[in-house]
């Protein structure tokens, strides 16, 4: 038992940099779309319970993405700068004992689903092969970013699920929203790595859009913003929602400006700011629903 328990010790500190719990920004990129589902569908009161088991569950699918990534690039992240001193490239963890814990952290996010209904857990198993896709993608297409999107966006249905039971269409409308965003911040975060991905053959949004990606960012941010505000008109949101997206969009004009002469830190600072346009959105959801 001991012994057990030191190797778990010995392992902790490669295991939590492998799931990027100690670089918790990508929890938050999926975990503020979460949250927005389930004040949306419950109108401004989502029960404890679904908190709990979807903030759990956005940690946990996260981290288990993160491995599955790592894993799926183990033979490409040693020849990216920003990539090279991960656990698996460094030979710090093996590929068995890598998708060993991915699997084990899938499982762990399958019992929370198991506290829900029915229709959540019919749906889970989809958010799984997304998330398991979404790295081989990028050997495959130019828009592995999409992928990202619709795995970062699942959660979205699941939620609507769980707290209603059903999947009206203002979560598909929610759906293509984030699915944009996501589209949107990934290719800034791409442009971080265009110069490696071009040497080694991953594919990526930034690579596709090559002289128009500030564009074609501008464009996905503009159609992820006017996608809030129709949900918004469709459910009679107030004042509170439309501050928090005017927030949310002078957080995006900033991000364009970051990017302006693609300086690889800026663009990577832009990446990380779209934390602060979840939150907003999610704060001005709270207090307007809160109002009314």
């Amino acid at each position: 038992m001991d012994s057990t328990l030191d190797r778990v010790r010995d392992r902790l500190p490669v295991w939590l940099e492998i799931t990027r719990l100690d670089r918790p920004v990508g929890i938050g990129l999926l975990l503020w779309p979460t949250l927005w589902a389930l004040w949306v569908a419950a109108d401004g009161i989502p029960s404890v319970a679904n908190l709990v088991i979807f903030t759990l569950g956005v940690v946990l699918t996260r981290s288990a993405g993160c491995v599955i990534n790592d894993w799926a690039d183990r033979d490409f992240d040693g020849h990216v700068e920003r990539t090279r001193r991960r656990p698996l490239p460094e030979g710090r963890i093996r590929s068995r004992e890598a998708l060993i814990l991915a699997a084990a952290l899938l499982a762990a996010a399958f019992v929370l689903v198991l506290f829900t209904n029915a229709l959540t857990i019919m749906l889970a198993p989809v958010a799984v092969g997304l998330a398991a896709l979404y790295p081989f993608t990028k050997r495959m297409t130019h828009l592995p970013q999409l992928f990202l999107g619709a795995a970062f966006s699942w959660a979205i249905i699941m939620a609507f699920a769980a707290e209603t039971g059903g999947v009206p269409e203002v979560a598909w409308l929610l759906f293509v929203a984030n699915l944009l965003w996501t589209v949107a911040y990934d290719t800034e975060y791409a442009m971080v790595d265009r110069p490696w991905d071009l040497k080694v053959g991953i594919k990526s949004t930034a690579i596709l859009f090559g002289d128009l990606d500030r564009l074609m960012i501008g464009v996905l941010q503009l159609a992820f913003l006017f996608s809030l505000l129709l949900l918004g008109e469709r459910l009679e949101f107030g004042l509170a929602y439309h501050a928090g997206i005017a927030s949310a969009a002078a957080v995006c004009i900033w991000q364009q400006w970051l990017i302006r002469g693609r300086d690889l830190d800026a663009c990577f600072r832009a990446f990380r700011s779209n934390n602060a346009v979840g939150l907003l959105i999610l704060l001005g959801l709270i207090i307007d629903r809160a109002l009314a």
